[in-house]
Parts: C-alpha cells; sequence; structure tokens
C-alpha cells in the first residue's frame, strides 16, 4: 500500500510539472517576441499575446482540406501528447525525474523523433503542395540537427554510465562532468547548439512566419487544431530547454518549490540569452543551413575524442 501511495504521489507531481510547463509555455513564447521587437525597435505584441491567440482559436472553427488523411487529423493531438510526457518525466521540481523508471534519454529522443515525424507527414497528408514544401524543410533540418543532439547526449549517457535521466542528474550534482570534464563541457556545447536550433531561432528557423516555408505543415490548420499544435511548439520550447538544464545545470536538493523558482529563473536566462544571440544573426539561405550545423557535430564529435582520452 505504501509502494502505491508513493507512486501515485510522484505520478501527480509529474502530472503537476506538465501543468506548469503548458501554461508557462505560451509565456515564455510571448517574453522572446517582445524582446526581439525592443532589439528591434519596435514595440511588438505584448507577453500575453499567445494566450489571446490561442484563446481566440479555440473559438474558431476546424476546417481541414478535402484531401485531408488521418495523420493530418491525428497530428495534433500527438503533438501535444508526446511534449506532455516528455514534461511530466524531466527532473524540474524534482531532483530525479518523477518516473523515473520511464525517464531514459533513449526514449527521450525517440518521443522528439515521433514529434518530427507526425508534424513533417502531416503536411505531406494535408494535399497541398506548399505545405508539402515546408514538411520536407522540417524533415531536413531534422537529419542536419538530430545527430548533433543525440551524439551530445549519447557522450553524457557514457561518462555518467547510465541513460537513465535520474541516475544522470545525480551524477552531474555530485561530480559535474566526472572523469572527463572537458569532454562535457564540449558535450554540453553541442547540445546548446542543438537547442537552439530546436527552439526554432534565426536563421535556422522563423517560428512567427507562419506563412513562409518554415512552419508550411502548418498552412491548412485552423481552430483548435491550429491551437493545439502552437501549443505544442510553444512547448517543445521549453521541454528541450528543460532536458537541457535537468542534464547539464542541475538544481541541489531542496524543497519543490524552491526548485520550480531556480527552474523559472533558468529558463528566463537561457531564453533572454538564445535571443540575445538571434538578434545578432542575420536569415541565410536554408541551403546553407549544413554549413553551419556540421560545426556543431564536429564538436559533439569532440567531445566523444576527449572522452575516449579522458579529459
Amino acid at each position: 500500500m505504501n509502494f502505491d501511495l508513493t507512486s501515485l504521489c510522484w505520478l501527480l507531481i509529474g502530472l503537476l510539472q506538465g501543468l506548469i510547463l503548458i501554461i508557462i509555455a505560451p509565456l515564455m513564447a510571448g517574453i522572446s517576441r517582445q524582446i526581439k521587437a525592443r532589439m528591434q525597435s519596435r514595440r511588438g505584441p505584448g507577453i500575453l499575446q499567445e494566450y489571446r491567440d490561442i484563446i481566440k482559436l479555440f473559438t474558431r472553427q476546424d476546417v481541414a482540406p478535402k484531401n485531408a488523411g488521418f495523420i493530418f487529423r491525428v497530428m495534433p493531438f500527438i503533438v501535444i501528447g508526446s511534449m506532455l510526457s516528455l514534461a511530466t518525466i524531466l527532473p524540474i521540481i524534482t531532483v530525479g525525474s518523477p518516473l523515473g523508471s520511464i525517464a531514459d534519454l533513449i526514449a527521450i529522443i525517440y518521443i522528439f523523433a515521433i514529434f518530427r515525424f507526425f508534424f513533417s507527414l502531416s503536411g505531406l497528408d494535408s494535399g497541398s503542395p506548399f505545405a508539402g514544401i515546408g514538411a520536407s524543410r522540417e524533415l531536413m533540418l531534422g537529419i542536419l540537427v538530430e545527430p548533433i543532439l543525440m551524439l551530445a547526449l549519447i557522450v553524457v549517457a557514457i561518462i555518467a554510465g547510465t541513460t537513465n535521466v535520474t541516475q544522470i542528474n545525480l551524477f552531474f550534482i555530485e561530480q559535474w562532468g566526472g572523469q572527463a570534464p572537458t569532454a562535457a563541457i564540449l558535450a554540453l556545447a553541442a547540445c546548446a547548439f542543438a537547442v537552439f536550433i530546436e527552439m526554432g531561432k534565426i536563421p535556422f528557423d522563423y517560428a512567427e512566419a507562419e506563412q513562409e516555408l518554415q512552419e508550411g505543415p502548418l498552412t491548412e490548420y485552423s481552430g483548435v487544431s491550429l491551437a493545439l499544435v502552437k501549443m505544442g511548439l510553444s512547448l517543445k520550447q521549453i521541454v528541450i530547454v528543460s532536458l537541457f538544464l535537468a542534464i547539464f545545470f542541475p538544481s541541489p536538493d531542496v524543497n519543490i518549490f524552491f526548485l520550480l523558482g531556480l527552474f523559472l529563473i533558468k529558463l528566463f536566462v537561457v531564453f533572454v540569452i538564445a535571443c540575445l544571440i538571434e538578434n545578432s544573426l542575420c536569415r541565410g539561405r536554408f541551403l546553407l543551413t549544413s554549413r553551419v550545423t556540421w560545426t556543431g557535430f564536429g564538436v559533439s564529435v569532440l567531445a566523444y575524442v576527449f572522452y575516449l582520452v579522458s579529459l
């Protein structure tokens, strides 16, 4: 009975985490847009504009193309569901994952892959040529960035001796980097590079331009479906940053409220830094993206090499 009660408590904590992240996701997106506007000498939308947009979309009619198939209709639920599942298992308001037995780096990577797969496939399934072009662009970006993220996380897992997020979290709290601190620093740099891309920042993406090829898969969505997808995309940014913070910047073992406050501060700092970097760069041709991402992949490979020589 004790075991069942304890498991229920941890499950509730995980669900609370997911609820907190989905509530603050539009807020962080709004803060990012406001910082960008101020740096460009514009007034810009308010930080609560994302909430207003989502609420408005929930009141609109949900219309689908005539030729849309099953994938197109279920994608919004898969997108929001996959990110919510990750939000419940990451160590955010606890030291170690609330659902430690299923918090595995390999499973997390697969869930991110499911997100991108269905997001891209829905563009093709809509029957719209424009959405199909956007879908192919999203798949190409995934091919470029996912190896960087995977190799960086694998290096971290090898250093910690486990792929379990809870064990990695505890390992980095006790001895950051273990016997290969230089390899851990390089893995941190490569992972930060991948996180920046996954957040949809210039020059790799421009998440506010729904009419451009970046979000071509969303062209045919409207109403509730579009609201769910927008929530899922905002939540993805929070989740990928949370994963980065949980692994490389773990919090000490204190009470839940302190950990929540510390997490919000770290989250805000990461978003501000990402905005500052984004607004110091110019938009480039997407076909040249691979030349930049090779740098990130090279850093992740170098992290593995440094681990092999125990540096």
